[in-house]
């Protein structure tokens, strides 16, 4: 496919958090592996958490590189310095995103041009970036190139932000009171409830960094040249359809690596514990994974009701919390008293790889956060989950999970949590008639993706369709 076309060079510019890192490194891959030149520009913050998790320092990609594989790695300022902690200052963190890392982009994409145009490489064609970054569409305009818009979650929340001009002029979002009822004017959406729309579209105040990184982001998002979506077609297919009716959409996930649980291309910006030994030892599908990933806080009052229920559960669990879950002052927020109550059957680490824990055959349920990368991991492992959503879209997955997909249970909505009912849920989800239907309901699902990954899948189509457009514009333009 190609053969007699000019060879697409794309640079990817990945957004600088972990669930945006994941996918964007492993499309890079796939890209390649499919004949693309690929430039891929990582922060300096993100390389320097990359290489300090697993110990080595350099290129990110070195592992992979190959002839007939070029990736090529670029890393610049986010405008902050590369040790001050993102997570503890977010807000400025996100004004830098914002305001300030456009002009380093900027700078950096006219080295690439400059030296593909002194070295005699393939010419750069195509900038491929983040769905949520402000700019890429101005700088590829100016600079003559395709616009790829990367979107890293399911399309239901992607039509979500592409129509927020509906849900404000029907009064489900920017309004002082806004309305409560269900939403069903979405095109590709039959119905949602406004509990289940991403939090930034709950709240009343909407004059933040982050809702004017949505608004200009989707406004850039909208001359895209093509929308890459890391979404399987069959799982929203409605949602999809009504989607390719306005713009060029294509569902090309799960983007997995090659080997489901290996990657060899560093994409934690954590050291992983090793829990391979200690679950070992557990019976088959006996152990409760719990983590609420990368970037959420939980209060200490929240965090625990969480423990004290999966004391009160008496199941086995696993439990990677991040030493600044509660706040970066306090590394430890769990009495001593209750981890020693739940010693015998519990580990508790900082992080670990999450592939590798949810394949293993001990695992037989999963507290999560609802993040789209461990929705799509705990799909494809066959792991019913129980749902704990923090922020943005997470929200929305957890109706994808609960009620579309029927895979797992909701905790609760926004109201306190108690440990008794979290210990109740936690017994439904790993054992019973309950757990019975959600097992089978989501080993439906991984047929699903597995089916869109096979050779005739809809995902691998979408993903020949694409590149065989890409070819098509670049000898357009």
């Amino acid at each position: 496919m190609g053969d007699s076309g000019q060879k697409p060079h794309a640079i990817l510019i990945c957004y600088p958090l972990q669930g945006h890192v994941i996918p964007s490194v492993h499309l890079a891959c796939r890209l390649a592996e499919k004949g693309f030149t690929v430039t891929f520009i990582n922060t300096h913050s993100v390389h320097y958490l990359l290489t300090n998790s697993n110990g080595r320092d350099g290129d990110i990609f070195s592992g992979i590189r190959k002839p007939g594989l070029d990736i090529r790695y670029v890393t610049i300022s986010d405008g902050l310095p590369p040790e001050w902690d993102r997570g503890v200052n977010h807000d400025q963190f996100m004004a830098s995103l914002l305001h300030v890392y456009s002009a380093h982009v900027e700078e950096a994409l006219k080295k690439i041009l400059t030296s593909s145009e002194d070295s005699g490489g393939p010419p750069v064609n195509c900038l491929i970036a983040d769905t949520f970054f402000v700019f890429p569409g101005k700088l590829a305009k100016k600079y003559k190139l395709l616009f790829v818009s990367f979107w890293t979650e399911p399309a239901l929340v992607f039509t979500l932000y592409y129509h927020l001009h509906l849900l404000r002029l029907n009064g489900h979002f920017g309004c002082i009171d806004m309305r409560e009822d269900d939403i069903e004017y979405v095109p590709g959406v039959k119905s949602i409830q406004a509990k289940d729309l991403m939090s930034y579209i709950q709240e009343t105040e909407t004059e933040t960094v982050c809702h004017q990184i949505i608004f200009n982001s989707f406004r850039d998002a909208r001359n895209a040249d093509f929308v890459l979506c890391n979404s399987v077609q069959e799982l929203e297919q409605e949602t999809v359809a009504a989607l390719q009716e306005k713009t060029p959409f294509f569902a090309v996930g799960p983007i997995f690596p090659p080997v489901f649980a290996q990657s060899a291309v560093a994409t934690s910006l954590w050291s992983e514990s090793d829990c391979t030994q200690w679950l070992d030892k557990k019976p088959h599908g006996s152990v409760l994974y719990v983590t609420f990933g990368s970037y959420a806080h939980l209060s200490k009052q929240v965090l625990l009701e969480i423990a004290h229920g999966l004391s009160l559960s008496k199941v086995n669990f696993l439990w990677a919390l991040r030493p600044d879950m509660v706040s970066s002052d306090e590394s430890d927020p769990l009495p001593e008293d209750l981890r020693a109550e739940v010693s015998d059957r519990a580990m508790i680490i900082p992080w670990c790889s999450q592939k590798q824990v949810l394949a293993h055959p001990a695992i037989g349920g999963f507290l999560s956060h609802c993040g789209w990368n461990s929705t799509m991991e705990s799909m494809w492992c066959e792991v019913p989950m129980l749902c704990f959503p923090l922020l943005t879209d997470q929200f929305t997955n957890r109706k994808l999970i609960v009620d579309d997909w029927k895979f797992g249970l909701n905790l609760c909505d926004r109201k306190p949590i108690s440990k008794l009912e979290i210990s109740e849920k936690i017994k439904l989800l790993m054992g019973g008639k309950t757990s019975d239907e959600l097992r089978n309901a989501v080993k439906q699902v991984k047929k699903t993706m597995e089916a869109a990954l096979s050779p005739n899948g809809s995902s691998q189509k979408n993903m020949d369709k694409f590149i065989k457009d890409v070819y098509t514009a670049i000898q357009q333009k």
